[in-house]
Protein backbone atom coordinates (compact mmCIF):
# COMPACT_ATOMS: atom_id res chain seq x y z
CA UNK A 1 0.00 0.00 0.00
CA UNK A 2 1.56 3.41 -1.13
CA UNK A 3 1.81 5.94 1.95
CA UNK A 4 3.60 8.13 4.12
CA UNK A 5 3.70 7.28 7.47
CA UNK A 6 4.80 11.08 10.04
CA UNK A 7 6.73 9.95 13.04
CA UNK A 8 8.78 12.32 16.06
CA UNK A 9 5.52 14.43 17.54
CA UNK A 10 5.11 14.98 21.02
CA UNK A 11 5.30 17.23 23.99
CA UNK A 12 8.08 19.96 23.91
CA UNK A 13 8.86 22.54 26.37
CA UNK A 14 9.26 26.29 24.79
CA UNK A 15 12.26 26.50 23.36
CA UNK A 16 12.69 23.03 22.92
CA UNK A 17 13.10 20.97 19.86
CA UNK A 18 11.60 17.88 17.77
CA UNK A 19 12.61 16.27 14.37
CA UNK A 20 9.26 14.94 12.60
CA UNK A 21 10.16 12.42 10.21
CA UNK A 22 8.10 11.54 6.62
CA UNK A 23 9.01 7.78 5.69
CA UNK A 24 7.41 6.66 2.28
CA UNK A 25 5.56 3.20 1.84
CA UNK A 26 6.07 1.45 -1.57
CA UNK A 27 7.77 4.74 -4.02
CA UNK A 28 10.35 6.74 -3.62
CA UNK A 29 10.28 10.03 -1.99
CA UNK A 30 13.49 11.62 -4.25
CA UNK A 31 10.97 11.77 -7.40
CA UNK A 32 8.58 14.25 -5.63
CA UNK A 33 8.45 17.56 -4.17
CA UNK A 34 7.55 17.29 -0.76
CA UNK A 35 6.08 19.52 2.20
CA UNK A 36 5.40 19.77 5.36
CA UNK A 37 2.09 21.36 6.71
CA UNK A 38 -0.11 22.08 9.97
CA UNK A 39 -3.30 22.36 11.52
CA UNK A 40 -4.11 24.06 15.18
CA UNK A 41 -7.27 23.69 16.58
CA UNK A 42 -9.86 25.90 14.83
CA UNK A 43 -7.30 27.28 12.50
CA UNK A 44 -6.90 25.99 8.80
CA UNK A 45 -4.19 24.22 7.55
CA UNK A 46 -1.26 26.34 6.78
CA UNK A 47 2.27 25.02 4.71
CA UNK A 48 5.37 24.81 7.04
CA UNK A 49 7.70 23.95 4.55
CA UNK A 50 8.58 21.85 1.32
CA UNK A 51 11.87 20.45 -0.77
CA UNK A 52 12.26 20.35 -4.38
CA UNK A 53 12.76 16.71 -6.26
CA UNK A 54 14.87 18.59 -8.89
CA UNK A 55 17.16 20.71 -7.51
CA UNK A 56 16.89 20.20 -3.23
CA UNK A 57 15.69 24.46 -2.90
CA UNK A 58 13.83 24.14 0.61
CA UNK A 59 11.08 26.52 1.33
CA UNK A 60 9.49 28.16 4.66
CA UNK A 61 6.87 30.07 5.87
CA UNK A 62 7.91 33.19 7.63
CA UNK A 63 6.47 31.73 11.03
CA UNK A 64 8.98 29.19 11.13
CA UNK A 65 11.98 30.45 9.12
CA UNK A 66 15.37 30.44 11.02
CA UNK A 67 14.05 27.69 13.50
CA UNK A 68 13.05 24.70 10.96
CA UNK A 69 14.88 22.79 8.63
CA UNK A 70 13.83 20.61 6.46
CA UNK A 71 15.66 17.67 4.46
CA UNK A 72 16.01 14.50 2.99
CA UNK A 73 17.62 11.27 3.69
CA UNK A 74 17.30 9.21 0.15
CA UNK A 75 18.50 5.65 2.18
CA UNK A 76 15.86 6.00 4.30
CA UNK A 77 13.35 7.55 1.88
CA UNK A 78 12.49 10.01 4.51
CA UNK A 79 12.17 13.60 4.80
CA UNK A 80 12.56 15.43 8.07
CA UNK A 81 11.65 18.44 9.58
CA UNK A 82 13.91 19.64 12.30
CA UNK A 83 11.88 22.35 14.66
CA UNK A 84 14.50 24.04 17.13
CA UNK A 85 13.47 26.91 19.51
CA UNK A 86 9.72 25.87 19.44
CA UNK A 87 7.04 28.00 20.43
CA UNK A 88 3.54 27.49 21.95
CA UNK A 89 2.34 29.00 18.73
CA UNK A 90 3.73 25.65 16.75
CA UNK A 91 0.90 23.71 18.47
CA UNK A 92 -0.85 21.69 15.88
CA UNK A 93 -1.12 18.49 13.93
CA UNK A 94 1.96 18.14 11.26
CA UNK A 95 0.95 16.17 7.71
CA UNK A 96 3.38 15.41 5.37
CA UNK A 97 2.73 15.35 1.69
CA UNK A 98 3.95 14.99 -2.08
CA UNK A 99 2.69 17.80 -4.07
CA UNK A 100 4.71 20.38 -7.13
CA UNK A 101 6.19 22.98 -6.12
CA UNK A 102 4.68 26.38 -7.62
CA UNK A 103 5.54 29.84 -6.46
CA UNK A 104 7.93 28.87 -3.49
CA UNK A 105 5.02 26.55 -2.17
CA UNK A 106 3.92 22.75 -2.19
CA UNK A 107 0.78 22.67 -3.88
CA UNK A 108 -1.17 19.72 -3.56
CA UNK A 109 -3.33 17.78 -5.73
CA UNK A 110 -5.91 14.80 -6.08
CA UNK A 111 -3.52 12.02 -6.94
CA UNK A 112 -1.00 13.29 -4.47
CA UNK A 113 -0.80 11.63 -0.81
CA UNK A 114 -0.62 12.83 2.57
CA UNK A 115 0.18 10.92 5.70
CA UNK A 116 -1.98 10.97 8.93
CA UNK A 117 -0.81 13.43 10.78
CA UNK A 118 1.32 13.20 13.83
CA UNK A 119 0.85 15.82 16.78
CA UNK A 120 3.51 18.25 18.03
CA UNK A 121 2.47 20.39 21.52
CA UNK A 122 4.27 22.36 22.81
CA UNK A 123 3.71 24.12 26.38
CA UNK A 124 5.70 24.09 30.07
Amino acid sequence: QVQLVESGGGLAQPGGSLRLSCAASRFTLDYYDIGWFRQAPGKEREGVSCISSSDGSTYYADSVKGRFTISRDSAENTVYLQMNSLKPEDTAVYYCATGLILARRLRVGPNDYWGQGTQVTVSS
